[in-house]
């Protein structure tokens, strides 16, 4: 590797990246979680301009280097990284640098979804603890009740829990506006499903602050400064020592 003066200390290059601070990096690796061009690191190595650096596989780049989009996914499109997929998202986006979704939106669904190469505003943004709601607009199978309206409320029963409180209104005898703070997989299908009822379509409109408004389907958009500063204050919230997390495979 390079030792010249464009090298940097591996714990400071972490730091500056915005993941953690450069105590926290030391640990992490000396945990192993650490490599550089997919080899194992340790303390006090240093990293070139050409170096790929990840912590858990996700890459790690300079601020100047990240990349925020907000993407209007159609249905069809898996959300994986995996290319063996022929609908994989990155190579349908096709996005010059490589990126990675934020989470999960069903293959059967459409709508809003982050995709960055940021791997610490990920974590954040996945992380349980944080209560960051996202608001979909939902159609089923059939005419609901208030009843359903209030149910679906008031929390259902699916994989051997039950479901967060959540905000729902009515906006057609089959279509319904909800908003939710956590993310099980397909959520919202399985929750309809418990009452009776099957989602014919599925449509993320939100991500916390973020809307779906001026992107047709199979377009994108980078966020904004404000919209990536008010990102960023609202992931600075998550507690790092939370550990309960969630796979976001939203419906």
């Amino acid at each position: 590797m390079d030792n010249s003066n464009t090298t940097v200390r591996l714990n400071k290059y972490i730091a500056d990246s915005g993941f953690c601070s450069r105590r926290e990096a030391d640990k992490i690796i000396a945990d192993g979680r650490v490599t550089i061009n997919d080899q194992p690191t340790e303390l006090g190595q240093r990293v070139g301009p050409d170096d790929i650096v990840k912590i858990d596989e996700q890459p790690i780049l300079p601020d100047d280097d990240l990349v925020y989009l907000a993407v209007h996914k159609p249905t069809g499109i898996t959300c994986t990284t995996d290319e063996r997929r022929r609908d994989n998202i990155v190579s349908w986006l096709d996005y010059p640098k490589r990126i990675f979704p934020v989470g999960r939106l069903d293959r059967d669904s459409e709508g809003l979804i982050f995709m960055t190469n940021d791997g610490s505003i990920v974590n954040r943004i996945l992380r349980a603890g944080n209560y960051h709601e996202k608001e979909y607009i939902v159609t089923v199978d059939r005419p609901y009740s208030d009843e359903f309206l209030q149910q679906m409320a008031a929390g259902v029963s699916i994989l051997d829990t039950v479901t967060r409180p959540c905000k729902i209104k009515r906006q057609s005898s089959k279509t319904f506006r909800i908003i939710l703070t956590q993310g099980f997989n397909r959520q919202i299908r399985r929750m309809c499903e418990a009452l009776g009822y099957e989602v014919t379509r599925l449509v993320r409109v939100r991500i916390m602050h973020v809307t779906l408004n001026g992107i047709p389907s199979g377009q994108w958009r980078y966020l904004t400064p404000k919209e990536l500063k008010e990102l960023k204050r609202l992931t600075s919230l998550s507690a790092d020592t939370f550990t309960e997390t969630f796979e976001e495979s939203e419906d």
